[in-house]
């Protein structure tokens, strides 16, 4: 399905992330990539992964640089001619943030949150963009989580820079659709990631969801790259804007 085709994947960390399902499903079907790793304590497990998907390339990048944003496009122009997908699964915010009341969230903490979480999203879509235009168009897919919509205990800042993310997926797709650009985000269940373990009573939230879940389970690693596959494919081609919930219809319930 996707033969000949390019994309980028930004928030690599290991096997488990979900990054990582959604670069196993677009080599699957016949695309190329290119993973990014920020610091040499992910340099090799990023390297690794990497190497199991024939053609793949790897670059360094901190998307709060924005000299390294350009520089790793640059590369990417270089190395593959094209672009056509950019996974954008990148989230941050202190660990001290994420614990107590969201009140005591202090300026620098909503600052790096939203920079590295949402603003981040900007900067790639608008170094990628030059790129995608030159090929007739591309799909950019953001991650995002449903504590962006309702509040969602021990998530506090990163549910507010999420919000700005979802914000940010449907002013990108109005600017960059006459360019033949979809933007679009996939809402995931919670999922058992690298990150996801940094959420406090994490565990009470993967047993509450499978509990009140119309489908009566977590979602799967599997299902999310699936999702994304469907959005970078021509098949979702009149969609953007858009946050798809891939969460076993959790979103859905009331009390």
């Amino acid at each position: 399905m996707l033969d000949g085709k390019a994309g980028i994947v930004f928030g690599v960390a290991n096997k488990r992330s979900i990054a990582w399902a959604i670069a196993q499903a677009l080599a699957g079907a016949g695309m190329r990539l290119a993973f990014t790793y920020q610091g040499e304590r992910l340099k090799e497990n990023v390297e690794e992964l990497a190497g199991s998907l024939p053609g793949s390339l790897v670059y360094p990048c901190d998307v709060g640089a924005d000299a390294e944003i350009a520089a790793v496009f640059a590369s990417a122009e270089r190395d593959l001619g094209r672009l056509d997908t950019l996974v954008h699964s990148v989230a941050f915010a202190r660990k001290e943030d994420l614990e107590g009341a969201f009140l005591a969230t202090e300026r620098e903490g909503f600052r790096v949150a939203h920079d590295v979480s949402a603003y981040s999203l900007v900067a790639l879509a608008r170094a990628a963009a030059p790129l995608m235009e030159r090929g007739g168009g591309g799909s950019v897919i953001a991650m995002t989580y449903y504590g962006a919509e309702k509040v969602a205990a021990g998530y506090n800042v990163m549910g507010v820079a999420k919000a700005a993310l979802e914000a940010s997926v449907r002013y990108l797709a109005a600017d960059l659709g006459p360019r033949g650009i979809r933007v679009n985000a996939i809402s995931a269940g919670p999922v058992n990631t690298l990150a996801a373990r940094g959420i406090r009573g994490f565990t009470g939230m993967l047993k509450h969801h499978a509990e009140k879940a119309p489908l009566r389970r977590n979602v799967e690693l599997r299902e999310v790259g699936d999702a994304a596959l469907f959005l970078a494919s021509p098949m979702a081609s009149g969609i953007t804007g858009e946050v798809i919930h891939v969460d076993c219809g959790y979103f859905i319930m009331g009390v």
